[in-house]
Formats: C-alpha cells, structure tokens, sequence
C-alpha cells in the first residue's frame, strides 16, 4: 500500500501539520508530490482540498482509522503544487528534509496582517437620509446624528477620520450599517518597497552585438524553443539593455519574469533603471524588506498584478502563476548559492524551475563561473559573447605594481607611488576615484610579534578581528574582548593587529589627501534599511570623491564619472584556503577594474599585489578570461575539482567532539562498506573542519568526489537513512553539501 502525507494550509506555520492518507490503487499514478488532491477531513469527513508532500509506504497511524483520498484534480497544477514539486527536486538533489525544502520554497514566514484602508459611504437617497436624521434627533442619539450630518455633505468618508475626528462610536458605525443606512468599504492596500522614481524613460538604441543576441534568443522564444544561454559580457557591454529587450518581449507574449541579482547593493540602481522602463508592473525582494512588504510583493506576484520581480536567490521563488523567464545576472556570485539546508545553488534550481515551466533561463557575466562556461563549451547552454563595452565607454588600462618593488624603495604606505600620483591627479581634475579591498574592520587579525601567536575566538577557532572602538570581535559568533596588552602565549607586548580595514584606510587617504570628500562603503557604514542606497546616491550625485569599499562597491555599479580604481591588496583573497580562491581573486579584480572608465573619460586602474606573477593576476589585467578559464580548468583537472568532478562535503556536528569524531568515522566506514569504492569515488578525511568549533559545538568534515553526480546523490541518499534509523547516530547532526562555494 502506498500513503501520502497531505498538507492542508499551505503558511509557513502550519508545514508540520500534515495529515496521512492511504492511496486508493486507482490513484496511485496520479498520486505524485505536489498533486493538489480532495480528501476527507475532521469527523463530518467534509471534502476539502490539500497537497501532497511526501509518499511512503510505511503507516504512521492505525490502519482502520486512516481515510482513502477522494480525488486527485485533474488540470490542479496550481502555483503551490508547482513549488511544492520544485521543493521535493530540492531536497533529493541537494540533501535536506522535505520540510526544510517546502520553508524555503514557500514564500511567507508567518501570515502579516495586509494594510486595509476603510470608508464609510452614504447609502440612502439625500430624502431617506434627512428623514432618519430627524427621528435620530428626537430620539436623541447625538452620535448617529452628527455622522449622518457629515455624510450628507460628504457621501464618503474615511473611517478613521469619523472615529477620531467627528468622536463616533465604532458601535453607533455598526448599529448605521445594520440598518442600512451606510456601508463600509475596505480597500486592500500593498505595501510597495519601489519608492516612487521619475518615469522618464529614454529609449536606447542597440548596438550590433545587443542586436545580435537579442534577436537569436526572441526568435527562439516565438518558435517555443527553451534553452539555457550564457552571455558572456564584458564589464560595461550593455548587458542590462540586453535584459530589458527580451523582457519586452517576454511580456508581450502574457508572460512573467524573474531577474535575480547577487546581493541588496545591486538593487538601487537596477531598480532605477527597470522601473523607468517597466513602470508599476515591476518589484522588488530583498532581505531587508518588512515582513508585511516582502509579503505584499508574494501577493502581488501570485494575483497577476505584477510581471517582473527583482531579487537574491530567494526572489526565485516568487509564485508568478504565467512564468516565462529567468534572468540569473552574475551568475558566478557566491551569494546564489545558499549556505543554509537546502544547500541549493540558484543556477541549478532555477534551470529546473523553467524545465516544469516552460521557460528560458538567461545566465549573465563579465567573468562567468567555471562551472558556466564548461557547460556552455559543452553546449548544454547557448554561449555568446560581447567583447566591446557599449557606447562611447572602452576598457581601462590597468597598471599592475608588486608591493615587494615599493618596500625595497622604502614605501611603507598602503599606496603605491603610481597610485598615490593617479589619485592626486584624479582630484584635480574633479574625477572620481573608488578604493577596493577585500576586507571587513578596521583591521585584521591580531598577532605576537615575537612568537607568533594569534589571538582567536574561544568558541569558534578562528582569529578575532580589532575595530576602531578597540575591541576584539568574532565575525561568526558575536564574541568580543577588550584588546590585550601583551601576549596570552609569551608575555611579550610586541602585540597588534595586522592588515587593513576600510576604516584604517579611510584615515590614511584623508591624511594623504586632506581636502578630498570621502566616503565608506562596508558591512558598517550600511547596516540600515536603505544603507546601501544612501552611500551610492551620494556618490553617483557627486557628493565625494573617492568611495572606499569591500565587495560590495566592485558589483554592477555604475558610475561615469569614476576614472581610476585602486585595488589595495590584490592577493588578499588568493589565500582563503580554497579551490576556488583563484576563480574568486580574477574575478574580483576584473568586477572591480570595470567600474572604470565607464563615461566618455578613459579609466586606469592600479593592481597592487606581491604576487604580479599569480595566472589569476596577470591574465586579470589583461582582461582574458579565456586565458584564465585555460589555466584553471587545468588546475582542476589535475585535482579532480569542479566541474570535472563533483564534491560532496558531509558536515559532522555535536556538543561533544568525541561524538562528533566518531560519528564521522562511522559514516566514512558505511560509505567503504556499502558503495564499496567499485564506483569512481574519493575519500578525503574526515577530520576537523577549518572551523573546528563553532558556538561550542564540534565540527568534523568529511568530502567525497565522484565525476558522476548521481553516485553521490545515492550516497546522499543511503546516508540520510542511516542517521535518521541508527542508534550510534544519536544526538549529532548531518548536513550534506554539493559542490561547496565556500571551506568549512
């Protein structure tokens, strides 16, 4: 026999609530997950609706007492049973329970009270209205007479207006509207995220390139071809003009759309510009949307009443009844994979969200990830290529200096004499200027300087960071310390803090550069609900001269009067300990060159590193990604890395490090045992993890890497069981991660 568990109200807390049923023989073919079904409910068996979300064949209850589905709806393929299809898919490939799947597909956290506006409205003719006015008076019931007054001058009035203003009773409201004598009228209002922006919409004429890829991918839209493309753009191509064509089009056709961007610093200036062309049927998710605001825009989506949204990864979830497009651009952001169960990559989800729907998925980047670009050279996805920026812009000349060169001239200072003579120029001549680094706090780690040691986190095993207010912090768990004046190990008070943070080289450029306006850009400077739009509204109105900045000023911006970038440290990010770090620095370093030279002035960049000779470095300044690409997929290769192998990290945690080893040990011997490495499977590990102890919990990180994909699935699969069936297995916790963006 088979059973389906069925869930009822589809809110986000009500996932745990599933109810099981047994599957009639007739309809087990159609009894699939998502199904949307009938099925008898409560004692009087009253018919209502619910979807299926698991299936089984083992019965949680008594036999005699479960109840057969009624009915599977033919043609029920509503929006959840989509999603719902969409979270099973999520949870077989990427390891997690099927509820830990549906909370990330199913959009709302808790139902959010929606804004209503209510008025009261004049029922009766004028005659009808004066005559109960007078028989209100001589009765003497003030309250109905002073609000029949008002409506007779007024035939409708804001309720709130009539209680507060005019003192009416909320009963004397009701006694009137039970009589017949008014109505009330509620009006649902949405809360819009979109501020309200000047709609002066300028058309742009294509360029070849644009016309040419516009036009390939429209034409296989209207002979209802589905594919994947890859436009590989140069920083400054005209992506974005791309988008919006095919989205015109995409929309003429009754359909909608989804564009997801990496992270919240994209949305200021993307919004502008989608908002002027698109107008009200456009919207926008991000993480620091109110609750009732991200839940207006799931509403608004799902009721038709908007065509495009805008988001992260979690936008790709929006319940758009009519999809016909996806829209992944840079795609190769870290921020698209996500870091909690399920441990999704957006890429992927979404392929497979258009595959159920009928849809075309566009992937876009100046510097596409690895992954990408294999496949499209491959052709699982349509590549093209746009090497010219659009307009009048061109690419920058970028200048690489090796601070070993610097040091021997006795340069002690964050800037390099070519940075420092580019920069003094820029100011003169009125240009802007944007500073990069790859860091947080105003400075790094804190060390011995006679024995080395390093100061780290009690609970967590990595190096507490100094800030300003000088204070040691952990950046994982909150942890924080006064800074120490001499050294826990030696004694020694050789003790401070090294690298550079944002803060410290704000102070150092307004020491250099007295007179220059300077503005910071960090996970500081922009913890409020509009941080990010404040900071690059003051920047592109020209209200500073040079922005400094983490990660997040290098993404998609756009800003035609920045002439020179300064990359501070290059090779910060080529020693994160990862396979990926080499794909990570050549990507930053070409983000960050193209925010130059993007107006009518040329732009010039300066790349300081003490490693110019790095692949990633020297074929960065060149600006070839191809080159790169070669270098690397080599290197991956020769490791058996992504994507020329798949990797599954399996994260051990418990309270207790013993367990933790043990348990990790264990399911090491299961996957020896039960695979009996016949298939093409590595074993690395396990052992402690980088992050050996986090909030005083243990972690041990086993990985294993197969070419095949659906090798490791199974041993995903055959693992889940173990844990959720062993008694061994007791009290730890498994989290199983495909082709992990970042170490553990």
């Amino acid at each position: 026999m088979i059973f389906a568990d069925v869930i009822v109200d589809i809110s986000h807390e009500n996932l745990d609530k599933t109810y099981q049923y047994i599957v009639p023989e007739e309809l087990e073919k159609k009894a699939v997950i998502g199904a949307l079904v009938k099925i008898p409910f409560g004692r009087g068996n009253r018919l209502i609706q619910g979807y299926i979300v698991g299936l089984s064949e083992v019965p949680n209850w008594d036999l005699k007492k479960m109840k057969p589905l009624q009915q599977v709806v033919e043609h029920g393929v509503v929006i959840e049973s989509q999603l719902i299809s969409l979270a099973y898919w999520m949870k077989e490939n990427y390891g997690a329970t099927i509820n830990d799947a549906l909370k990330t597909v199913i959009p709302v956290k808790k139902t959010v009270k929606s804004v209503e506006k209510k008025y009261i409205k004049r029922k009766r003719t004028i005659e009808e209205t004066v005559a109960f006015l007078e028989q209100s008076k001589k009765k003497n019931h003030k309250g109905r007479a002073r609000l029949l007054e008002v409506l007779l001058e007024q035939e409708q009035l804001e309720y709130q207006i009539v209680v507060s203003k005019f003192s009416i009773a909320r009963t004397t409201i009701r006694d009137l509207e039970q009589l017949g004598y008014i109505e009330i009228i509620t009006e649902h209002r949405y809360r819009n995220p979109i501020k309200q922006i000047d709609r002066n919409f300028v058309p742009v004429s294509l360029n070849e390139e644009q016309e040419r890829i516009v036009s390939a991918i429209t034409a296989d839209y209207k002979q209802n071809i589905r594919k994947t493309y890859l436009i590989h753009g140069v920083t400054g191509s005209g992506k974005t003009e791309v988008y919006m064509s095919i989205i015109e089009m995409v929309l003429a056709e009754g359909k909608q759309v989804i564009m997801l961007i990496p992270e919240i610093g994209l949305t200021f200036q993307t919004v502008m510009r989608f908002y002027k062309r698109f107008g009200d049927r456009i919207s926008i998710l991000h993480s620091r949307l109110s609750q009732g605001e991200r839940y207006d825009q799931y509403l608004r989506a799902k009721r038709g009443e908007i065509d495009i949204i805008i988001g992260p990864r979690s936008a790709l979830f929006t319940p758009f009844p009519q999809l016909g497009l996806i829209i992944i651009d840079e795609e190769h952001e870290g921020s698209y994979k996500s870091e909690s169960v399920p441990k999704y990559h957006a890429r992927e989800t979404a392929i497979e969200r258009a595959r159920m729907t009928g849809s075309s998925v566009i992937l876009g980047s100046a510097t596409p990830s690895i992954e990408a670009y294999d496949k499209a050279l491959k052709g699982e996805y349509q590549l093209f290529t746009m090497k010219n920026r659009a307009g009048k812009g061109t690419l920058p000349t970028v200048h690489v200096v090796d601070l070993r060169e610097e040091l021997k001239s006795k340069n002690r200072s964050i800037f390099s004499r070519k940075l420092r003579k580019l920069m003094q120029q820029r100011l003169e001549q009125k240009k802007q200027i944007i500073l990069f680094i790859n860091r947080r706090g105003y400075a790094g780690f804190v060390s011995c300087r006679s024995c080395g040691y390093v100061i780290k986190c009690p609970h967590c095993d990595i190096s507490l960071t100094y800030h300003k207010d000088g204070n040691l912090k952990c950046h994982y768990c909150g942890y924080e310390v006064a800074m120490l004046q001499q050294c826990p190990s030696c004694g020694s008070p050789y003790i401070a803090a090294f690298g550079t943070g944002t803060q410290k080289i704000e102070a150092m450029v307004l020491k250099e550069f007295p007179g220059a306006r300077v503005l910071r850009m960090d996970t500081d400077t922009t913890k409020g609900k509009d941080g990010h739009e404040k900071i690059l509204s003051a920047f592109a109105n020209h209200e500073a001269d040079i922005l400094i900045g983490t990660q997040m000023i290098v993404k998609g911006h756009d800003f035609p009067e920045v002439t020179l970038v300064g990359i501070l440290a290059a090779d910060l990010s080529l020693y994160a300990g990862n396979y990926r770090s080499a794909e990570r620095t050549f990507q930053l370093l070409l983000q960050a060159s193209g925010r130059a030279g993007r107006g009518t002035d040329s732009g010039e960049v300066v790349i300081q590193t003490y490693n110019p000779e790095h692949y990633s470095i020297r074929t960065a300044a060149k600006n070839n990604y191809t080159a790169f690409y070669q270098e690397e997929i080599a290197y991956r290769k020769m490791l058996d890395y992504p994507p020329v192998s798949h990797i599954l990290a399996i994260l051990v945690t418990s309270k207790e490090e013993e367990k933790a080893i043990f348990s990790a040990n264990y399911l090491k011997r299961a996957v020896e045992e039960e695979l009996l490495l016949k298939e093409k499977v590595k074993l690395i590990g396990p052992a402690k993890a980088e992050l050996s102890k986090l909030n005083d919990i243990y972690r041990q990180i086993l990985y294993i890497k197969s070419p095949e994909y659906e090798i490791l699935k199974q041993i995903k699969n055959y693992l889940e069981g173990l844990v959720h069936y062993s008694d061994a297995m007791k009290k730890i916790t498994v989290q199983f991660d495909f082709d992990p963006m970042n170490s553990y």
